[in-house]
């Protein structure tokens, strides 16, 4: 079957993925994102969350529309050099408070609009923001991205038991979807105090950690919570270059610099 030019030219296809929602997968979607755009890649991030698309806000980017070419929708761009391309549902909506009221057929039809008919171009990587769970996106996703060969999905979590037991159905959704499991990340993982740069487990800690070793995934690491990150969100403002000495830049970089390695040991193996 010959590849749709959508996905023709992009190297690598990350999901980003979690149980239950709340904890964050989005933020870390456009802070992944972002750290491998820092990293010298090329990255499209593609929201598929289509009832709750956050990313256009995350990323400063609500308000923009998206236009349409021979070779089908361009994404929005974050920056000038275009090294970030951007796509949600959010830019279609006539209105940020308009709801997607949308049965799964019709989902369905999106996300695979979304993998066929953007043009990216050429990427280094592909981010995949997805909703929480297991329903019709995430079925119409790995559907659409399987003839694409993606890398594999990042499952994030928080480190209390009520997120642990929703992040155990994702892994095994992905076991039974055949996806290749990139790692698990643990998100509010403590409290970054914003005078002293302490960090506190306010809630259980190690979860995570705890989790990978019993279901043997990779570890990615941790992020801990911190204020001036929310506050960057919100506004959508790049907190990289607001905040470099963070100690979630550190976590985030180090994500990035796991999944390039990871994936670039990959493309050595399939290449000899």
């Amino acid at each position: 079957m010959e590849t749709p030019t959508g996905m023709k030219n992009v190297k690598h296809k990350i999901l980003v993925l979690s149980g239950k929602g709340g904890v964050g997968k989005s933020t870390v979607a456009c802070q992944l994102a972002q750290a491998l755009v820092r990293s010298g890649q090329k990255v499209g991030l593609l929201d598929i969350d289509l009832c709750g698309p956050s990313i256009p806000r995350l990323i400063g980017l609500q308000g923009k529309d998206v236009k349409k070419s021979s070779e089908g929708w361009v994404p929005v761009y974050v920056d000038a050099g275009q090294r970030l391309a951007v796509m949600s549902i959010g830019f279609l909506l006539p209105e940020p408070d308009a709801p997607v009221i949308w049965r799964g057929p019709k989902k369905t039809a999106m996300v695979k609009q979304f993998i066929d008919e953007v043009a990216w171009g050429a990427l280094d990587y592909l981010v995949i923001d997805t909703p929480p769970g297991t329903s019709d996106e995430h079925l119409a996703i790995v559907d659409a991205l399987r003839q694409h060969e993606p890398d594999g999905a990042v499952l994030v979590t928080t480190p209390q038991h009520v997120s642990l037991i929703d992040v155990r159905k994702e892994i095994s959704f992905c076991r039974k979807m055949h996806v290749p499991l990139l790692g698990l990340l643990e998100n509010m993982s403590g409290f970054v105090c914003p005078h002293c740069a302490e960090c506190t487990n306010i809630f259980s800690s190690q979860g995570g950690a705890r989790l990978a070793l019993e279901l043997q995934v990779p570890f990615l690491g941790r992020i801990p919570i911190d204020r001036q990150l929310a506050e960057c969100a919100d506004r959508g403002a790049n907190f990289a270059e607001r905040f470099p000495e963070s100690p979630s830049i550190g976590a985030i970089s180090s994500l990035a610099s796991a999944l390039v390695s990871s994936s670039s040991t990959s493309s050595s193996s399939s290449s000899s």
